[in-house]
């Protein structure tokens, strides 16, 4: 590939992948790096927690489909211990929590449990409480 047409190349994926990218951004990723290789995209970084890293591995998907053949990501998480971290918000419920991060309202125990330390009753929790949303 010259020169022209590998430039051009580039900034047609980078800009395809852009949304990526920004929410990579969004998210605060540690040791970001974008890099091209033989046509192909290559992002690495550290995310906080796993949901961070799914949720860049779901836009990617969106993006290039199931199995993209021209973007490759390392992405690394930097505390495995929980699945992500969750700051309150008026209105919300356990469940609520619970069906955002699972895809299950039932699974609300588990956040329940998770944070007895700042919880006494899984029906009230108030605005601002920062909860940790287990593995599970």
């Amino acid at each position: 590939m010259n020169t022209t047409i590998n430039a051009k190349f580039i900034k047609m994926v980078k800009s395809k992948y852009q949304e990526v990218l920004d929410l990579g951004e969004q998210l605060n990723v540690q040791n970001g790096d974008v890099q091209e290789e033989n046509g192909v995209l290559k992002i690495n970084g550290t995310t906080q927690t796993q949901y961070e890293k799914n949720i860049l591995w779901d836009k990617i998907k969106q993006i290039g489909g199931e199995n993209p053949s021209d973007i490759q990501a390392d992405i690394k998480v930097a505390d495995s211990s929980i699945y992500h971290k969750h700051t309150v918000k008026k209105g919300e419920s356990l469940s609520k929590i619970a069906k955002h991060y699972y895809k299950d309202p039932m699974k609300y125990t588990a956040i329940f449990e998770a944070n007895r330390s700042i919880l006494k009753n899984p029906d009230v929790i108030h605005p601002d409480q920062e909860l940790i949303i287990p593995n599970i």
